[in-house]
């Protein structure tokens, strides 16, 4: 059976929330998911998970200094993530905060690990952003990707039970 990680940092607490709503709808898809904040994560952690989505609050336009630590410290490993599914997820405190900035240099830490990544043709092209706490809108668009990245990850790892991640039970 596939399973998932929300791996994040958040200082204030609204990547938090955006974090725990992920994992939520990830398991409400059926695919099991662990919930870690990224200073309780050791890179080889990375290494268990079929699906590795990354939260961070926006900082200078990219991600904070921890979620890095981790994405720098996981080079050890480097082609042992091939083939996984990633994403990630920002929240800023203003509108024009860097958020797809922060998005995409996650993202582009994840493809250099050989990582696949999934798009959105509307909304948050490259993963949910908020502004400040997640709001309704951004609520849907994580419930969105979670349930895309699900699917994702059941078309690419199938489960051995009758249960197929990315479908609601």
């Amino acid at each position: 059976m596939p399973k998932a990680l929300v791996v994040y940092y958040s200082r204030t607490g609204n990547t938090k929330k955006m974090a725990v709503r992920v994992a939520g709808a990830l398991k409400d898809s059926g695919l099991p998911t662990d919930l870690k904040k990224v200073e309780e994560t050791a890179p080889s952690d990375l290494l268990s998970y079929d699906l590795i989505l990354v939260g961070s609050p926006v900082y200078y336009g990219t991600m904070a200094w921890p979620v890095k630590k981790l994405l720098d410290e996981s080079v050890k490993f480097h082609g042992k993530l091939k083939g996984k599914v990633g994403g990630a997820f920002v929240s800023s405190g203003n509108p024009s905060g860097g958020k797809e900035t922060a998005v995409l240099d996650i993202l582009k830490s994840l493809l250099i690990h050989g990582m696949i990544v999934q798009g959105d043709h509307k909304g948050d092209h490259y993963g949910p952003a908020a502004v400040h706490a997640p709001v309704d809108r951004d609520l849907k668009s994580l419930d969105d990707y979670a349930a895309k990245l699900a699917a994702l990850t059941g078309r690419l790892f199938p489960a051995s039970d009758a249960k197929t991640p990315g479908k609601k039970r």
